[in-house]
């Protein structure tokens, strides 16, 4: 990630500015450019596709928009997470989505992924506690090179995923690695993927 503009800006100010040849988030007023790499962007196309075919089958009402934005209320933070499952049921109630493509209420929002490929720390740290305030039901990460912190993955690190689902509004973590099967998901229950399929981006 990449640090721009020196001063802090608001998240209209930010809206304003986005452009829309490369991805973008604003932390604390602050304007931060993704760089995913190419193993990064595989994995996240990868489960879009996936996810794309597993909701569909189930005939669910979700949607998954590659540029919509997470915005928190209280502060002037928006994400763009590598990939986030919308239920368009609850759009109506989404008062930035028509002109902004942007969600305020956890509600609104199925799943979030965040695939880890550099600063791990935001994606178990701030991302982690910014979702779980919203009410947002489930938040994977998926740290496919095991770089994020021993107190998130064990020793040895090693690939993994983390699946947090929100309890009696706390986060509470299962995780998965190697042949594992993902499938205790809330909101895919039965999704046939293996962690190592995820990791490798293929079946």
């Amino acid at each position: 990630m990449v640090q721009l503009l020196p001063k802090l800006i608001t998240f209209d100010e930010f809206i304003e500015w986005l452009p829309e040849t490369r991805r973008y988030e604003l932390h604390e007023g602050t304007i931060i450019e993704m760089q995913p790499t190419g193993k990064h962007e595989d994995i996240a196309g990868f489960l879009t596709q996936e996810l794309t075919l597993e909701y569909t089958r189930m005939n669910l009402p979700y949607r998954i928009p590659p540029k919509a934005l997470v915005k928190l209320k209280d502060k002037e933070t928006g994400y763009n997470p590598d990939l986030l499952l919308i239920d368009r049921r609850k759009l109506v109630n989404e008062p930035f989505w028509d002109k902004k493509s942007t969600l305020i209420n956890g509600e609104s929002i199925a799943l979030v992924i965040e695939i880890v490929s550099n600063n791990w720390r935001d994606d178990y740290g701030y991302k982690l506690i910014d979702y779980e305030a919203m009410g947002i039901r489930e938040y994977w990460i998926v740290d496919y090179l095991g770089i994020g912190g021993v107190r998130f993955i064990g020793q040895p690190k090693q690939p993994t995923i983390s699946l947090y689902q929100l309890i009696d509004g706390e986060y509470q973590v299962k995780q998965f690695r190697g042949q594992e099967s993902i499938n205790q998901s809330l909101i895919f229950p039965d999704l046939n993927l293996t962690a190592e399929q995820i990791f490798k981006a293929q079946r």
